[in-house]
């Protein structure tokens, strides 16, 4: 007996917009694999913009998924609906998530204010900051409120996840030696919030010291990241996190600075969306004469540099005949 085939672009746009919470994880399914995705964001997109989306990031260990539960339990508290996208690092076998966020969250999964959805990184990190993205419009076109996205760690992959996000948190704990690798990485620069978590351990006042020695050391911004100290699982400092969140949000709002990240976020989206593209037109016309893998046998034998070859195949797999432009 064959499945059943699965719900229409409309059945999943209509149940969206109802805040269905099958069809969201549905139309979520759908911008993972990329099945019919582009039809159901267009008829979606019209309905986001609403949504506080805020970014989650930092070293694994830091405790961002129980600093992620308690905030949604604080927004709860306002009367506000969640939507959380975590990201995980993805089994080599299955190609799932693979850190179990569902049963971390179990505190508040059964709350029909709140939405919850991971999303395997499966090695390809482009798409998954473009699958990222329509999650999170997904979310805002069913009406929440506030949108999570929590990503693993504290790379460029990161970053370009974050992205999404109108307002960026890094959480730190003291004691992990990674503070520098997060400087490294360029995730100090987008930080609009400091969290240092776990802050009942030994070391967090230096921790917090340094963060606001390496503020006081950039160049003066307009908005100055500020630093929040949490024990997450007693759920200490969480309403101060989310009032810096809020205090970010209300300055975007009256500042030029909300402009330009709207502007940002919209290039660097369709940047990712045609990066994708090509690639994966390449990889699907790579078979054929003098395509991707002769260019790759080429640039191996030293037949040709790699510059000339990338050239080459931009020329064919991209542009437009000079006789068909306009």
């Amino acid at each position: 007996m064959s499945p059943a085939p699965g719900p229409g672009t409309s059945e999943l746009v209509a149940g969206v917009f109802a805040g269905d919470s099958r069809r969201i994880g549905q139309a979520i399914s759908a911008a993972e694999s990329g099945d019919g995705v582009p039809d159901l964001l267009r008829r979606i997109f019209p309905r986001t913009g609403r949504a506080r989306v805020v970014g989650l990031t930092g070293p694994p260990g830091a405790g961002k998924s129980t600093l992620a539960l308690k905030l949604a339990q604080a927004y709860r508290s306002r009367g506000r609906t969640v939507g959380v996208v975590a990201v995980d690092p993805s089994s080599p076998f299955t190609g799932g998530a693979i850190l179990g966020d569902r049963i971390r969250m179990s505190e508040i999964y059964t709350d029909p204010g709140v939405f919850i959805r991971s999303m395997a990184t499966r090695g390809t990190m482009g798409g998954l900051a473009r699958a990222t993205s329509d999650a999170v419009d997904i979310l805002d076109a069913a009406g929440f409120d506030v949108v999570l996205v929590e990503t693993v760690g504290v790379g460029q992959d990161e970053v370009d996840i974050v992205k999404t996000a109108e307002t960026v948190a890094l959480v730190l704990v003291p004691g992990l030696g990674d503070d520098i690798q997060a400087i490294k990485a360029g995730i100090l620069e987008i930080a609009d919030v400091f969290v240092v978590n776990k802050s009942d351990r030994e070391g967090a006042d230096r921790t917090a010291a340094e963060l606001a020695m390496m503020l006081d050391l950039t160049a003066a911004k307009p908005w100055r990241p500020p630093i929040v100290r949490t024990v997450a699982p007693r759920g200490e400092g969480v309403t101060a996190v989310v009032d810096a969140i809020e205090s970010h949000g209300g300055w975007l709002n009256t500042s030029s600075e909300g402009g330009r990240r709207e502007v940002r976020r919209a290039r660097a989206r369709l940047l990712a969306l045609l990066e994708e593209r090509f690639h994966r037109t390449i990889e699907s016309r790579a078979p054929e004469p003098d395509g991707f893998e002769e260019a790759i046998r080429r640039v191996r034998e030293r037949a040709e540099d790699p510059y000339s070859a990338a050239e080459r195949l931009f020329e064919r797999f991209v542009r437009e005949p000079a006789g068909d432009r306009a």
